[in-house]
Order: C-alpha cells, then sequence, then structure tokens
C-alpha cells in the first residue's frame, strides 16, 4: 500500500485534507482494501462496496464524530468503520475477540448508535437530533437507510414524527432496489418512479412527511454529493437525501449478482470469483430441509401458505416462492405485519407458516401474544436462525425465543433433534393443530444425508430416550443434542441422555422418570438459561418437590459477541469437549 491514500488515513479528519479531485482515487483504493479483506475473512461485501462514495463524502462534509451518523442495520458499514480508526485491525472483523461486524457504540466513538436491525436509524437520530436541541447543541444528525429498511413501519413512525419536529435532521435513503433479496412492495415502486421522474414533486411522499426532499441523485457521483450534502448541511428542519447506488458497486460479480454477493463466503480478489465449496455428499441446510418440505406438503395441501419478511433466500422459502407465486408471500422487512398477517389467514382455515429469524421474531413480540396466541389461532412459527449464529455475533444470536416464548399462555414450543425430526414435526403441524406452534432449528447443517424420508405423524408433547444410564441423566432440547451424543461417546460412561423435542407442554411422565432415577440431571440448551428449558425443568421439578441435584447449561447472563459457533458453544460450556469436562467432574462425585 506504498504511495496510496488510504495508507495514510486513520479518521475522517485525514480524508478532510484530501481535495474533491482526490476523493475518487481514494474510493478505488478503499474499495480494493474491503475487497482483498473480505476475500479471505468473508462478511458483508455488496452493501459496503455500494456506500463507498456516499461514506467518504460523509466523513468529508460532516465533522465526525461531533456531527453524529447512523447506519440503519449496518451491514454496510465497512468503509465507515476502516476511515474511523479501524483500519489496521479491520482483518479482525466478526472474528472471536476481533471488531464487529456491525457499528457498536463501545467499539468507537463514531459507532453513534448499536445497530444489527434495520430500520431503527430514524428514530434513534432523531433522539439524538431532539436532545442537541434540548441541550442548545448544534450539530448535524444523519441517519442512513435503504429502501428496504424505509419501508418498514419503524421507519415510519420516524419520519412521521421527525416530520412535525424543529430539529436538524438529515435522512439519506440509499436506494438500490434490494436489501438482502429484492426490494419488495408499493412503496418499492414508488421509489422506482421517482428515480425516472415519473411522479412530480408536488406528489413526493416524503415532503408530504414535511419534510424537504432532495434529489434523486447519482451516490457515486463525488460532486453530485459533495454539492448536496452540503446544500443539506446548511438547510434547517427535517431533510431527505435520495442517492441511487449500486450494490456490490466496483466488483463485477457482485452488481451482477447482488443476492449470492450480498455475504459471499471465499471468493478471490483477483477475480471476483466465490471460491466453491465442496458441498457434495454434505447433509443438507436445516433451511432448505424447511424451504423444500413446506413446497412438498403444499402441493398436497391447498390451504398451506408461506410467510417470510424479506429472507425468502435465507429461509428457504424461495422455493415455493418460485413454484407458488400466489401462496407464498415476501412482505418486506415488516415482521409485525408479517405475523398478523398469519393470524388473519388462519382465521379463514388456511395453514400458514411463518418463517422468521428468531431474532427477528422478538420484533413481533406484541403481535404473537395479542394477535395469535390470546386468539389461540394455529399459526406454525419456523424459527429459523435458532441458537448462537456465529460470526454476526449479539445482534443476530437467536438465544432468547425459549425464554420469551414460554410464557405466553397455549403456545407450543418445540426443538427437533435433526433434519428428519423437523421434516415430521413441519408434517404434523400441517395436518392442524388447536394452538399456535413453533418450531425453532439453527443456522446451517445438520448431520443426516437421507433426511427426504416419508413423513411420519409424531406425537409432539413426547419425549425420547436417547439411551439409559445411571446416576447422571442429560436433558437436551434441539439440534445442542448432537454434542452431547459427542461427548457421552467419548466418556463411555452409563450416563442417561433424554431428549425433549417439546419444549412446552413438557412431556411431564418422562420427566417424573428420569426424576425419580437420577440424583444429578444436567440440561442443555443452544439458548439464554434464564426462563429458558433448564428453569422449565427445574420449575417442574421444585412443584412436584423433587430435591435432585440440577445444573443448567446453555447461554449465560450477558451478551455473547461474535465468533464461530463452535467457539461460542466452547464459551457457554455447551461444546463436546466442556460437556465433557462438566460430565467428568460430576462423575468423580457419585
Amino acid at each position: 500500500m506504498s504511495n496510496t491514500l488510504l495508507q495514510n488515513i486513520q479518521y475522517p479528519s485525514d480524508v478532510r485534507k484530501l481535495s474533491l479531485e482526490q476523493l475518487p482515487e481514494l474510493a478505488k483504493e478503499l474499495r480494493e482494501f474491503i475487497i482483498n479483506i473480505v476475500a479471505t475473512k468473508e462478511g458483508h461485501l455488496g452493501a459496503s462496496l455500494g456506500v463507498v462514495e456516499l461514506t467518504i463524502a460523509l466523513h468529508y462534509i460532516f465533522n465526525t464524530p461531533e456531527d453524529l451518523l447512523v447506519w440503519d442495520v449496518g451491514h454496510q458499514a465497512y468503509p465507515h468503520k476502516i476511515l474511523t480508526g479501524r483500519k489496521d485491525i479491520f482483518h479482525t472483523n466478526r472474528q472471536l475477540n476481533g471488531i464487529s461486524g456491525f457499528p457498536k457504540r463501545s467499539e468507537s466513538i463514531y459507532d453513534t448508535f448499536g445497530v444489527g436491525h434495520s430500520s431503527t436509524s430514524i428514530s434513534a437520530t432523531l433522539g439524538m437530533a431532539i436532545a442537541s436541541k434540548l441541550k442548545g447543541e448544534y450539530k448535524q444528525h444523519i441517519a442512513v437507510i435503504g429502501d428496504a429498511s424505509i419501508a418498514s413501519g419503524m421507519a415510519f413512525e420516524g419520519l412521521n414524527h421527525a416530520g412535525v419536529t424543529d430539529t436538524n435532521l438529515i435522512v439519506i435513503l440509499n436506494d438500490n432496489a434490494i436489501g438482502i433479496d429484492p426490494s419488495v412492495g408499493a412503496l418499492k415502486e414508488y421509489l422506482t418512479k421517482a428515480t425516472v421522474g415519473i411522479k412530480p414533486r408536488s406528489n413526493n411522499i416524503i415532503e408530504a412527511l414535511n419534510f424537504n426532499y432532495f434529489g434523486p441523485i447519482d451516490g457515486h457521483d463525488f460532486t453530485s454529493l459533495i454539492d448536496t450534502l452540503e446544500e443539506l448541511k446548511n438547510s434547517k428542519g427535517p431533510k431527505l437525501l435520495h442517492i441511487i447506488t449500486t450494490k456490490g458497486k466496483g466488483l463485477k460479480q457482485a452488481e451482477e449478482n447482488q443476492i449470492q454477493y450480498h455475504a459471499p463466503g471465499k471468493f478471490d480478489a483477483t477475480t471476483g470469483n466465490i471460491i466453491p465449496k465442496d458441498n457434495s455428499g454434505l447433509p443438507p441446510k436445516f433451511q432448505d430441509v424447511f424451504g423444500y418440505t413446506i413446497l412438498e406438503l403444499a402441493r398436497k395441501n391447498k390451504k398451506i401458505v408461506g410467510i417470510t419478511p424479506a429472507m425468502p433466500t435465507g429461509s428457504s422459502l424461495k422455493y415455493m416462492m418460485k413454484e407458488m407465486p400466489d401462496r407464498a408471500f415476501d412482505v418486506g422487512i415488516a415482521e409485525q405485519h408479517a405475523v398478523t398477517l398469519a393470524a388473519g389467514m388462519a382465521t379463514q382455515g388456511l395453514i400458514p407458516f411463518c418463517t422468521i429469524y428468531s431474532t427477528f421474531l422478538q420484533r413481533a413480540y406484541d403481535q404473537i401474544i395479542h394477535d395469535v396466541a390470546l386468539q389461540n389461532l394455529p399459526v406454525i412459527f419456523c424459527v429459523d436462525r435458532a441458537g448462537l449464529v456465529g460470526a454476526d455475533g449479539a445482534t443476530h444470536h437467536g438465544v432468547f425465543d425459549i425464554a420469551y416464548l414460554s410464557c405466553i399462555p397455549d403456545m407450543i414450543i418445540t426443538a427437533p433433534a435433526d433434519e428428519i425430526e423437523l421434516r415430521n414435526l413441519l408434517y404434523t403441524a400441517s395436518l392442524g393443530l388447536e394452538n399456535p406452534i413453533t418450531i425453532r432449528y439453527p443456522r446451517g447443517r445438520g448431520h443426516i444425508r437421507e433426511w427426504q424420508q416419508l413423513f411420519q405423524k409424531i406425537e409432539i408433547n413426547k419425549g425420547k430416550v436417547f439411551q439409559k444410564g445411571e446416576h447422571i441423566a442429560i436433558l437436551s432440547t434441539g439440534t445442542i443434542a448432537s454434542n452431547v451424543t459427542s461427548a457421552l461417546k467419548a466418556l463411555n460412561s452409563k450416563i442417561g441422555h433424554y431428549h425433549f423435542m417439546c419444549i412446552k407442554p413438557i412431556d411431564k411422565e418422562l420427566l417424573l422418570e428420569i426424576l425419580e432415577e437420577y440424583p444429578t440431571i444436567i440440561t442443555v440448551e443452544d439458548g439464554v438459561i434464564k426462563g429458558g428449558f433448564g428453569n422449565t425443568i427445574v420449575d417442574f421439578a421444585n412443584q412436584h418437590e423433587y430435591k435432585n441435584k440440577i445444573i443448567n447449561l446453555g447461554v449465560p447472563d450477558h451478551f455473547i459477541h461474535h465468533g464461530s459457533v463452535d467457539e461460542l458453544h466452547d464459551i457457554c460450556n455447551i461444546s463436546s469437549q466442556k460437556l465433557q469436562k462438566i460430565i467428568k467432574k460430576h462423575l468423580i462425585k457419585i
């Protein structure tokens, strides 16, 4: 990196020393830097490449960190991180003890708001602007939000409030027509028309919300960006700048295949070609077990419908959407809407499978309680990415769902141990239930290659005896059972292992047998201990006045950050190796 502009830049103050004519060269170097690192370390590529010019222009015009800059979601913040003191450690991005893949307040004063979920930027930035006004401070407050995120209800709530406040707020709409999957909905159609001038300014939906509207402009043209940002800087009141960008800008393959290059894994930095993984003979991803199974079920039952909030590819609902576009719905980044939409469908006799990542289902908690459970509607929630997810870190771990769902009356909570059990559970749920059900499964692959077996109806609330034993019983739920199995195989000891696919209602008969037979019980789950599966076992034992020693293993009572899933399992004492040590410790005491 000798004789380059980027090597001499550590902070935005260094960017401001450059001339306008030097900025395109800086953008070129910054893109190359991101591509070279992400090619080997992996991460979110396309979104960051698309905002290189915008990021440079924002730090060039505004006096960050005194002027406050908030990135919505944050997977586009790699250029921001590199220009704000983290260039030399950027190679640790998303790795254990390295920097986060998302803006994080504890990491840098330039990260003014922690993000990871979409559509929070306008509300947060408005809160900052109001605080500045109350404190008598004059500074800029800038929210950068994408066209997929701005369609979310929370973003509109923020816009609606901001329009009646006398605050110094700038919203930059980064319009590239795609989030992780292509943007959907009427607002997307409106923005598409606005970019070619079909809708007159007097009809502008943004101006109707009392914002001064600027644009649309080319988000890759420094002259337009710098001139417009200067104008915004010197204007009062809430303003919105609409910019048009290309996701994956500067890497041909990323521009042409924006979905795949959102987070492409390892690729060749020179050619841009993704380095192929030999997946031949590997077990399937749990997402594909869901996706292919629901399609198979839907072919036989016309009442089945599928719903996802903006994750058709990640959840694998895309297979049903392709074959049955009138029965599978991508509703955009709108988890609350997705849940209540499913509830409405259920009232009319349809069988809705609502597939939502565990971390995003949190955003629809009121709807789960009020619109589904209170009315006892048999919505089938397919809770994807349940458990520790790895490099995306604390904002994306699906570790709270057992705890936050367990307290909801009439809610069935399940966690199958493997692909076949997931497949049969989906089938059983499709036959009709009297209550809503959640089916949780992890990110990534299972262990069974021959999973597409004949459907079997299963008793949902029955536990399984994986192996009988003496003195110590391990009780697990979900796919973490494989870690337990590996640990017990290595120990070669007479220890019981029981699998509870159904967490609520619990198999009371089996649990009573276990409490009678084993003085020591260890519960294992890929979720938070407080309020989780293990707590259910403790509560049951207390209610029935048992005095067994019960040890709960799972995610402890603090946020777990990023690293590989195996590393995080180890930290939480639920890896096979840590389980072996804990079991040995208790065997010695017998």
